[in-house]
């Protein structure tokens, strides 16, 4: 259990009127789009990946596969990687730290299962940049932060199919983050164009989607995207 799911952990419970009161820092940047990868990224994939990231501002990608060895893994990278690298968005890598220095991706992303921060930094070098998954616990983002992660994400906010969830946060949470700490926050889960709004209002500093943009039209789906975050004043 999660220290912020238990009414007696350390930290207590956070007043859910601390996110009505929250001003985010001007110096801090805009809220910007992190896309997620479908499992399948065969067959026209690439074409996809290119539409949605000339469709709008999209600040990092995320290759997430299951099930293949690291010689398929690596085979189905790399032209996406060259795809976003011809864009200047981040590739990072889910999961798996020895695939990412493979590939010499930009970063990587753990969850809770997925090895220490400290040794993903000593495999992978200060520039690679390191995301901890943090489900609804501040006291797991807090951890993150101590050892090094350059970014934590919190999450599903919203019911989601893409994987299976048992944490629910409440936006307040990203608040609280953004107001303690400089570190950048990541919000994941089920979010679309028509419920993001919330979560950039209360502190979010990226938006994590997945099914939102490939269950469609991506480049409709991210061009809607960037309406709501320029319509919340975090459109760069």
């Amino acid at each position: 259990m999660d220290f912020d799911e238990d009414p007696l952990g350390p930290l207590g419970p956070l007043d859910p009127n601390f996110a009505a009161g929250f001003t985010r820092d001007i110096r801090r940047p805009a809220c910007q789009l992190y896309l997620i990868s479908p499992l399948d990224v065969t067959g026209g994939f690439a074409d996809r990946l290119a539409r949605a990231l000339d469709g709008g501002p999209v600040a990092a990608f995320q290759f997430r596969v299951k099930d293949v060895d690291q010689h398929e893994a690596a085979r189905l990278a790399e032209p996406l990687q060259r795809i976003c690298a011809d864009r200047e968005v981040a590739f990072i890598v889910n999961d798996s730290v020895s695939l990412a220095k493979r590939l010499g991706a930009d970063g990587v992303h753990l969850g809770q299962d997925d090895g220490d921060p400290r040794e993903a930094r000593v495999a992978l070098g200060p520039d690679v940049q390191i995301g901890v998954t943090c489900h609804a616990s501040r006291h797991l983002a807090m951890e993150a932060g101590d050892a090094g992660a350059d970014y934590v994400a919190f999450g599903a906010f919203y019911p989601t199919t893409t994987k299976t969830t048992e944490h629910r946060p409440d936006p307040v949470i990203l608040s609280w983050w953004s107001t303690l700490f400089e570190l950048p926050s990541v919000a994941i889960g089920g979010i679309t164009p028509a419920n993001a709004a919330p979560l950039v209002a209360a502190g979010a500093d990226f938006l994590a989607v997945s099914h939102a943009v490939w269950g469609g039209d991506e480049a409709a789906a991210v061009a809607a995207f960037g309406a709501v975050l320029a319509g919340s004043g975090s459109a760069g």
